[in-house]
């Protein structure tokens, strides 16, 4: 659409339903730069500009976050996927990305900083290596650049199954290693896998992670967890009321109509 403003406005609104349906965490927005048509995911961003794709991911953000995150109609936002993940080679999904320093902090990595200043309180790692490591084992990303340069102080949650994949990778021989090389990188939450509650406790009782490191982790989600405000009431996002009234509501079937208007790209515009 080219509206920020828009995009924003839709974010609001989903979290308004998705939340009044017990929902506090969302993995959106999808801000990934696209240049190749190829790549069947395309969909997952705003196009080929990072001008474009940081305001959008920026407004995303403050839609679904609103400005009191701890409100019963707010929910966390999640930036994904990071990083590069729409570089892939030949648009083969989750194929390699070799990419320059330049192209990496030009085009790919703008839309995540905008998220991340706009305040995003959760990052995904994508499943992608960059020029030879794996997202999921890349601690020069996940730490140095997104925590270290970016003051980013929120989590990062795998992919669906990603950290398992390192194995796939070739960069771990073991689910223990994948666990120890994911945790060591910077990621919090293990999807799915299983491994981090699986490996973890044998990794720490054998000394390849020390019990601060997984320290660090638990407290990036408590901390979440903390500013979603589920300490102070574990029910907020729970209200059977709110889901009657809010869900497909009048005025946001008008809105989703004039968002979807605006959003409508001609092919051929003829006559």
């Amino acid at each position: 659409s080219w509206d920020p403003g828009a995009a924003e406005r839709s974010a609001r609104i989903a979290a308004i339903e998705a939340t009044a349906h017990g929902l506090h965490w969302t993995f959106a927005p999808m801000v990934d730069i696209a240049r190749d048509p190829r790549w069947g995911r395309v969909v997952e961003g705003s196009g080929e500009d990072p001008l474009l794709g940081s305001a959008m991911a920026a407004a995303r953000v403050r839609g679904f976050q609103g400005a009191d995150l701890s409100a019963n109609n707010t929910m966390a936002a999640t930036a994904k996927h990071f990083a590069a993940y729409g570089g892939a080679e030949g648009g083969r999904d989750y194929n390699i990305v070799e990419v320059s320093e330049q192209t990496l902090k030009e085009v790919y990595l703008p839309p995540f900083f905008a998220a991340v200043a706009a305040g995003a309180q959760t990052v995904m790692a994508s499943f992608n290596e960059v020029n030879g490591v794996p997202l999921h084992a890349n601690r020069r990303l996940l730490t140095d650049v997104l925590r270290g340069e970016w003051k980013f102080d929120g989590l990062v949650v795998s992919d669906w199954g990603g950290i398992q994949e390192l194995l796939a990778h070739g960069v771990a021989a073991t689910r223990a290693d994948a666990g120890v090389l994911a945790l060591k990188a910077g990621v919090d939450v293990d999807m799915v896998s299983g491994i981090y509650p699986g490996e973890l406790p044998g990794a720490l009782a054998q000394r390849r992670v020390a019990e601060a490191e997984i320290d660090e982790a638990v407290r990036r989600v408590l901390r979440l967890k903390y500013r979603l405000g589920l300490f102070q009431d574990p029910y907020r996002y729970s209200d059977t009321t709110r889901e009657r009234t809010l869900t497909l509501a009048p005025e946001h079937l008008v809105a989703a109509r004039e968002v979807g208007r605006k959003s409508i790209v001609l092919l051929k515009n003829e006559r």
